[in-house]
C-alpha cells in the first residue's frame, strides 16, 4: 500500500459542530430574573423598614412632646390647686382674677385636645402654659407679699394684745390699790364718839324734867356725846343708838323711828333711834338722842352702844332701881 502527502483531489466531508440546548439559556435568564426580584424585594423591604422606623420615631418624638406639653399643663395646675388649697388668701386672689385665668385655661385645654398641631399651635401652647406659670409665679409673690405684712398686723396685734393685757393689769391693780385706799379712808373716816352721858328723865305735866333713877317714875332716856375724826369728807353722816334692857332685849318700835342697819363685825342689828350729823373734819359736833316708848321702865341695867360706818364706836350704861 502507498501513502502519499498530498491532498486528494475527491471531494471530502465537513464536520458539523454540535448545537447548544435552549433550555440553558432560558434557565439562566429565569434564575437572573428571580434573583433580580429578590434582590429588588430585600432592598424595597429594607427601605420599607427603614421609612417605617423613621415614621415610628417621628410619632415617638411626637407623643413624647405632646405629653410632655400635657405633663407640663397637669404640672401648673397641680401647683396651682395646691397654692390655692394652702393659702386662703390666694384663693381669694385668683378668684378675683377667675375669668382671666380661666379663659386661659380654657385656651390651653382645647389646643390639648387637638389631635394634629402645627409647630405654631405647639409654639403657642408652650407659649400660654409658660405665661399661666408666670401667673401662678406671680400669685406666689403677692401671697408672699400678703403673708409678711399679715405677719406684721399679727405681730402689732400681739403687741396690741400685749399692752391691753398690760394695761388690765395696770388698771386692775389700781383699782384694787384705790379700793384698798378707798376702804382705809372709809375706815379712818369712821367717826369717834367721846363724852358719851345717859340721863334718865321723870317728865312732869308742867313740862319740867326731873332727873331720876327709879324705874316707875322714868318716862325717857335721853343719849348725848361728841362725834369727831380729822379725816373724811364734809358731809352729813348716820349714828345708830342701840338701847339694850335688862333682859337683853334690844328696844325697838318702828312708830317711833327703829330700824335695822348692817355692821361689819357683827351683822344686821336692830338700832332702837337714829341721828343725822352734819359732820365737818377737825371739829367736834354734838349728838342727843332720846328715847320715850310710853310705857314705863322696868329696874336693872340699860346697855346703850353707838355705830357709825358699821363700827361699834361708843358704849356706856345706866341702872335704874
Amino acid at each position: 500500500m502507498t501513502y502519499s502527502n498530498y491532498p486528494s483531489a475527491g471531494p471530502q466531508e465537513n464536520p458539523q459542530p454540535p448545537r447548544k440546548d435552549s433550555r440553558s439559556l432560558i434557565y439562566g435568564l429565569l434564575i437572573a430574573a428571580l434573583l433580580g426580584t429578590w434582590g429588588y424585594i430585600i432592598w424595597d423591604k429594607s427601605k420599607t423598614k427603614e421609612l417605617t422606623t423613621q415614621l415610628q420615631s417621628q410619632l415617638t418624638t411626637s407623643d413624647s412632646s405632646k405629653n410632655a406639653v400635657q405633663n407640663e399643663y397637669n404640672a401648673a395646675l397641680q401647683r396651682l390647686d395646691e397654692l390655692t388649697s394652702m393659702n386662703s388668701s390666694l384663693d381669694s386672689l385668683v378668684k378675683s382674677r377667675n375669668s382671666e385665668v380661666e379663659n386661659l385655661k380654657s385656651r390651653i385645654s382645647g389646643l390639648l385636645k387637638k389631635q394634629n398641631r402645627t409647630e405654631a399651635e405647639n409654639a403657642q401652647l408652650k407659649s400660654m402654659i409658660k405665661d399661666l406659670n408666670d401667673k401662678i409665679s406671680g400669685y406666689v409673690q403677692e401671697i408672699e407679699v400678703l403673708r409678711g405684712e399679715n405677719l406684721q398686723l399679727k405681730t402689732e396685734k400681739d403687741e396690741l394684745i400685749t399692752q391691753k393685757e398690760t394695761l388690765i393689769r395696770e388698771k386692775d391693780q389700781t383699782i384694787q390699790e384705790k379700793k384698798a385706799v378707798e376702804e382705809k379712808l372709809d375706815v379712818a373716816s369712821t367717826l369717834n364718839a367721846s363724852n358719851i352721858n345717859i340721863v334718865t328723865i321723870d317728865e312732869r305735866r308742867s313740862g319740867k324734867e326731873v332727873e331720876k333713877e327709879r324705874a316707875k317714875r322714868v318716862d325717857k332716856i335721853r343719849v348725848t356725846f361728841d362725834v369727831f375724826n380729822r379725816v373724811g369728807d364734809d358731809a352729813t353722816k348716820d349714828v345708830y343708838v342701840v338701847i339694850v334692857d335688862p333682859s337683853g332685849t334690844v328696844i325697838s318700835n318702828e312708830a317711833l323711828g327703829s330700824g335695822r342697819f348692817t355692821t361689819r363685825d357683827e351683822g344686821e342689828k336692830v338700832f332702837t333711834k337714829k341721828a343725822s350729823v352734819n359732820f365737818s373734819a377737825g371739829k367736834s359736833a354734838p349728838v342727843s338722842l332720846e328715847w320715850k316708848p310710853g310705857t314705863k321702865f322696868t329696874g336693872g341695867s340699860y346697855k346703850i352702844s353707838i355705830y357709825n360706818n358699821g363700827f361699834k364706836i361708843g358704849e356706856a350704861s345706866k341702872s335704874l332701881k
